[in-house]
């Protein structure tokens, strides 16, 4: 991505609470909770559905989807909103359809979601390949299963195996892991053989939860530049004073 690409559009989503960023073409991470941690996906056809809708919005409001994982009880996204607001009407979009689907399948009422998702701006060069890893390895890390093309609900068996889920799009990144699919395929397994480092685990899920960005310092400069809001919390510890 060229910086220069993006110096003129609108940064942010102005809300109530802390501004979301909002950059086009800029990948994001994407983590929804069901309400008090509960149940938001039962059998097949729930996830089934979530699936559709999620491909659905993504087409009707432009943004790319690199991988995913479906847990019984949150999911995780990964996102290119190729338009300012993109990822905000997809997430109102999904939301509006499955609750209706799941309350009245269950018949209950009320909200299902834990507040608005939470979302993090990604720098594509550092985190974007390990953001995918994240996602696809969340399974393994909750010990539902030994390894990830065992869980059905993610991108794992598309990016990793070849196995065609038509609403997934490549991130350019991802592209650049070989000449034809099966070449990627095989790039991308390999980075599954080393383990993702505690601290950068420990990072995403601290920008994620936060809504900070996750990136270098030349990458967050440049989004604080543009977005003219903070990128990363301030440090803790009273100033020095200067005499």
């Amino acid at each position: 991505m060229c910086y220069s690409e993006i110096y003129s559009l609108p940064a942010i989503i102005p809300m109530a609470r802390l501004a979301r960023f909002s950059i086009p073409n800029l990948p994001q991470h994407i983590i929804q909770r069901g309400n008090n941690k509960g149940i938001i996906f039962t059998d097949k056809a729930d996830y089934q559905y979530y699936l559709q809708k999620l491909a659905d919005a993504c087409n009707q409001f432009d943004c790319s989807l690199h991988a995913y994982v479906l847990m019984s009880n949150h999911v995780h996204l990964l996102l290119t909103p190729h338009t300012e607001h993109a990822i905000s009407k997809v997430m109102q979009s999904i939301g509006r359809y499955y609750v209706q689907y799941f309350n009245k399948k269950y018949h209950r009422t009320g909200t299902l979601w834990e507040g608005r998702y939470r979302a993090t701006l990604i720098d594509s060069e550092t985190y974007l390949l390990i953001c995918y890893r994240y996602i696809e390895l969340n399974p393994v890390r909750a010990h539902m299963v030994k390894l990830p093309a065992d869980y059905p609900w993610s991108s794992f068996q598309h990016n990793a195996l070849g196995k065609k889920q038509q609403w997934l799009k490549p991130h350019a990144l991802y592209s650049r892991l070989g000449k034809n699919n099966s070449e990627r395929c095989t790039q991308y397994l390999a980075l599954f053989d080393q383990a993702i480092p505690d601290n950068t685990l420990d990072a995403i899920r601290d920008a994620t939860n936060k809504a900070w960005v996750l990136g270098n310092t030349e990458f967050l400069d440049k989004i604080q530049h543009l977005s003219k809001r903070q990128t990363q919390p301030k440090p803790r510890g009273r100033s020095k004073q200067t005499t």
